[in-house]
């Protein structure tokens, strides 16, 4: 989960509807879902952190910048109006959220096991929120190919992806290929998997963490040696961050 800072509110005030603060978080943070981190060309939505509606809504804050980020129809539909408690969760714009979880080669999402009892507590929490922590789907075509429909399938085909962009690296370490490998990360999103398959490699990190928008500002990450910072900074000061 990409930790990301949005920054001030382009704003004074509430906006009058909240669809209209798609453009602003988009500049801001790109076209990837906030938690699941795919690209998402078409239906991203402007994800409401505190659900506005429900037994837990809090409608007074359906307009409110700080209150936004963006998402998928499926890390959507699983968050829901469930209740929000920001003590007891990690969220990519207030914790370092990179940090907190772990990518697998089989696509999954797990909590770092370098986290305390507690942290790994909130994590799993999170990812179960989200929903993150499902197992894939066996989707196939009529020819029994797997296709990948699920974030996991997604995960584990850019995990692939990454490892060759890797491969491609090691045999030529020269500006091309590192512009290049940049340029398929931001197609392919999913920044936590490009960071984990080149975590022995510095100048790449560095690169990843500057091309995707918002991230280098989160200042959950040196900007020497590519590695997390953490607790993260919470550059914002919204409410609770800074638990990881």
């Amino acid at each position: 989960m990409r930790p990301v800072r949005k920054g001030s509110a382009p704003v004074v005030g509430d906006f009058n509807q909240y669809e209209d603060a798609k453009p602003e978080l988009v500049s801001r943070l790109g076209l990837y879902c906030s938690y699941c981190e795919r690209k998402i060309m078409a239906s991203l939505a402007v994800e409401h952190v505190v659900p506005k509606g429900g037994d837990f809504g809090q409608p007074q804050l359906e307009k409110r910048w700080s209150n936004f980020l963006l998402a998928c129809v499926n890390c959507n539909s699983c968050k829901g109006s469930d209740e929000v408690d920001f003590k007891q969760l990690f969220f990519p714009d207030r914790d370092n959220t990179y940090y907190a979880f772990t990518y697998t080669k089989d696509g999954k999402v797990e909590s770092s096991a370098h986290l305390t009892p507690a942290q790994k507590t909130l994590a799993d929490n999170t990812l179960k929120l989200v929903g993150l922590d499902k197992a894939r789907q066996d989707s196939r075509d009529a020819n029994k190919q797997q296709v990948a429909l699920d974030r996991v399938s997604q995960r584990m085909q850019v995990i692939a992806t990454a490892e060759v962009a890797l491969t491609l690296l090691q045999a030529s370490h020269n500006d091309m290929m590192r512009d290049a490998i940049e340029i398929m990360a931001l197609e392919a999103g999913f920044f936590s998997i490009w960071m984990t398959v080149f975590d022995a490699y510095p100048e790449m990190k560095i690169r990843l963490i500057r091309a995707f928008k918002g991230t280098e500002q989160s200042g959950c990450f040196d900007m020497v040696t590519g590695d997390s910072v953490t607790p993260a900074p919470n550059p914002d000061g919204l409410s609770d961050g800074g638990k990881v």
